[in-house]
């Protein structure tokens, strides 16, 4: 009798160690997810970023076209545009945390390096909104009307100026975020939509959708200083996280260019075909991830060859994606 206790227990004590290590290996298989959203199917994939293959989709609100971290990197914020909410994610796994609704038409959000002001641009609202931030919570400070089609947000270093871009209007305008006004509009090309600040904080690139280059402005002047070719709808940028080079995706040209942002120069090009747009850099710096939006697909790019190495299914017109474990912006 108490052998076959021991047996049963023997028995019982494996199956339930057996059972702990399934539900870690299944825990640690979800740790660090790569997250995209497909913009035309109101949905989030989580991938797995070391086999490299999907793992889940879960419908969110209409529209989730952007996505960043907060400021404490302890949430993912996808904007769900149509939808009209914020929702938060758990950076590492994808859960869902929360959700802030009435947020009204959020297309590109983004946080001020200061982390004061959360600012939302609303694409089919032809509006700013800009937002105090706390930390927890956020509140509407201001609503700002500009043009046509606001886009893409950047900021200076110092945290005093949104640059906004508008698609509609071809221009840049920039928000004093002391007073919450315009203070200037410049015409910058056709299309323009993706915008970031060089390291130093002095020049702006804007990347010009309807056509093939990279503008780049003085932003304390208002002059523009050169035209940048990449590709035919150069549209967004990704920093390779050495404050040195970025990256250009041209939608149209199914490129992605690499800039030298210390000469302005184009320094080399990468075949992504399927309409590249948002990127993503891993922490080594040696991976690049990219959804490709008119393909439902997201690839894999191996920076040192400058390869396309793996393709991987996602949703229709996959747009934002983040890694956790990723390189710094610049």
């Amino acid at each position: 009798m108490l052998r076959r206790f021991s047996q049963l227990f023997s028995l019982s004590l494996r199956a339930v160690c057996a059972s702990a290590v399934l539900a870690a290996v299944a825990a640690s298989a979800h740790a660090n997810v790569v997250v995209v959203l497909n913009s035309g199917d109101a949905s989030v994939s989580l991938l797995d970023p070391t086999g490299e293959k999907p793992l889940s989709t879960f419908s969110v609100g209409k529209e989730p076209h952007h996505l960043m971290a907060t400021p404490d990197n302890k949430s993912l914020i996808v904007a769900s545009a149509t939808g009209n909410q914020l929702l938060f994610l758990d950076p590492k796994t994808g859960e869902v945390q929360r959700k802030i609704r009435d947020i009204i038409d959020p297309y590109q959000i983004g946080f001020t390096p200061d982390q004061k002001w959360f600012v939302a641009t609303g694409l089919r609202l032809d509006r700013v909104d800009v937002y105090s931030y706390d930390g927890q919570d956020l509140k509407l400070s201001k609503r700002i009307p500009l043009a046509r089609t606001p886009s893409h947000i950047a900021f200076d270093n110092g945290s005093t100026t949104a640059f906004i871009t508008q698609q509609g209007s071809d221009e840049v305008s920039a928000i004093d975020l002391a007073t919450q006004q315009v203070k200037w509009t410049l015409p910058v090309g056709k299309l323009p939509a993706g915008i970031v600040m060089t390291p130093d904080n002095k020049y702006l690139l804007v990347g010009i959708m309807g056509s093939d280059y990279v503008q780049v402005i003085d932003w304390r002047t208002q002059k523009l200083v050169k035209q940048i070719k990449t590709g035919v709808g150069a549209h967004n940028f990704r920093g390779q996280g050495d404050k040195r080079f970025i990256y250009v995706s041209n939608r149209i040209a199914n490129t992605i260019s690499v800039v030298d942002m210390t000469t302005l120069e184009n320094v080399g090009t990468i075949k992504v075909p399927g309409g590249p747009d948002c990127m993503e850099v891993t922490a080594d710096g040696k991976t690049m991830w990219a959804t490709l939006r008119w393909v439902k697909k997201v690839a894999v790019i191996d920076l040192a060859s400058r390869q396309v190495v793996k393709v991987i299914p996602v949703g229709r017109s996959p747009h934002g994606i983040y890694l956790y474990n990723r390189a710094p912006d610049i």
